[in-house]
């Protein structure tokens, strides 16, 4: 529900959005959206490792949980950190010009320094959230985060559609979706400290370096994945605005996530599944295993029957929902995305149990392999094929990716 409902707000805004702002205007839209999407990796993987930490010591000894506090407080100073050195590039990048590889000739140059400054600031709030929201996943807390999700995603295209009423100015959309994040870290703080409250702990200040190296060992590798997958996710879209224009970019992005958006069921199930099969792992693997099994098989038949509708029904959707304000080339593209959402779901899955069992240097390995193929693969298919080359790519790059990882768990089964 919390994954779902959002998409209920988006499907009525969406539209109205692409009619007020131009398809240029709203091209710029989507990438920010997609930026701050990626922002939520710089915490370089402490958040995960948080959550995967803390679930260890709830299934230990008192003493090893009352090490909570001490993790969550490293955590937070970690990713502060590394959020904020985010947004010192970002800020940096302005003053060599980076607004100027966007092809918008019709927004001036100002609006969009503007709108990219305003997402440099989202960058550390996106970060530090990434802790607090691990260790609600370490004490399950999912209907906390749930709402939390309902109402940030409500912000993320209600917002902009009721700016977009009086103004066009993307920076104004952009400093929207910063305000919405900054009350989110604030509402993930206070789910975190109140679960923590609950299990007889108190919040603290104490850095610890052991934590951190721990964390660090852990997110380490994860660094490697949550930077280079992100890169690879949005390389698409990017090097559609640069090289043809932003406005088809917003032709490729709206099919993509409609397709990506129907994942909600596999983003739920391997986010609950994590914590709990670390936990689980520490005294009972045999049980993990036969639990993982049967949420891969559930998850892959859910995710076969989302096929059929796409490849069905998607194309008619796409009209009735945008009408002649999508090209037809969109209608190919939502397609031949389909196709990758069953061996995306396995590969997902794949991840979640080795990271479970503390492997996040297998996934790591992999991603830094397949990185600089998967990059000329995406370049070559825009460059020769437009966004339908783009589709082609994504289908190419999730089947791979869950091929590869499928054998690596195979080794760890």
């Amino acid at each position: 529900m919390g994954l779902g409902l959002p998409l209920l707000i988006a499907a009525v805004t969406i539209p109205h959005l692409l009619v007020a702002l131009g398809n240029q205007r709203f091209g710029l839209l989507t990438l920010a959206w997609g930026l701050i999407g990626y922002a939520s990796a710089l915490d370089l993987g402490v958040g995960r490792a948080a959550t995967h930490r803390i679930a260890e010591l709830k299934a230990g000894l008192e003493s090893e949980r009352s090490r909570i506090p001490v993790v969550l407080s490293t955590a937070v100073r970690v990713t502060l950190v590394t959020g904020g050195i985010a947004a010192a590039l970002i800020l940096i990048s302005l003053l060599f010009g980076v607004d100027r590889l966007l092809k918008a000739d019709q927004v001036p140059a100002t609006e969009i320094r503007l709108a990219i400054a305003c997402l440099a600031i989202a960058l550390p709030l996106q970060a530090i959230s990434a802790a607090y929201r691990g260790v609600n996943e370490a004490y399950l807390n999912f209907r906390g985060i749930s709402i939390l999700r309902i109402l940030l995603g409500a912000a993320n295209f209600g917002l902009p559609f009721l700016i977009a009423l009086v103004s066009q100015s993307v920076y104004w959309l952009v400093l929207s979706l910063v305000i919405s994040r900054a009350l989110a870290l604030w509402v993930f703080r206070s789910l975190a400290i109140d679960c923590m409250r609950k299990d007889g702990r108190e919040p603290a200040t104490q850095y610890s370096r052991d934590e951190a190296r721990r964390l660090m060992r852990f997110g380490g590798w994860f660094t490697l994945s949550s930077v280079l997958n992100p890169v690879v996710a949005s390389a698409d879209r990017f090097y559609i605005a640069s090289v043809i224009s932003a406005a088809a970019a917003a032709s490729y992005v709206i099919p993509y996530e409609m397709v990506a958006q129907s994942l909600i069921l596999v983003g739920a199930v391997t986010t609950v599944a994590f914590p709990y099969l670390s936990q689980i792992r520490v005294k009972d693997p045999a049980r993990a295993e036969r639990i993982y099994r049967r949420t891969l098989a559930i998850s892959l038949g859910a995710m076969a029957v989302v096929t059929a509708f796409f490849l069905l029904l998607g194309a008619a959707v796409l009209s009735l929902w945008l009408g002649k304000s999508i090209p037809i080339e969109s209608h190919s593209v939502i397609r031949i995305l389909s196709l990758g959402l069953v061996p995306y779901t396995l590969g997902t899955m794949c991840v979640a149990l080795l990271h479970a069992a503390g492997k996040t240097d297998v996934t790591a390995k992999v991603n830094i392999i397949e990185f600089p193929l998967f990059l000329a693969l995406i370049y070559l298919m825009v460059s020769h094929f437009g966004i339908v080359g783009a589709a082609y790519a994504w289908v190419i790059r999730v089947t791979l990716d869950a091929l590869v990882l499928s054998i690596c768990t195979r080794k760890l089964t």
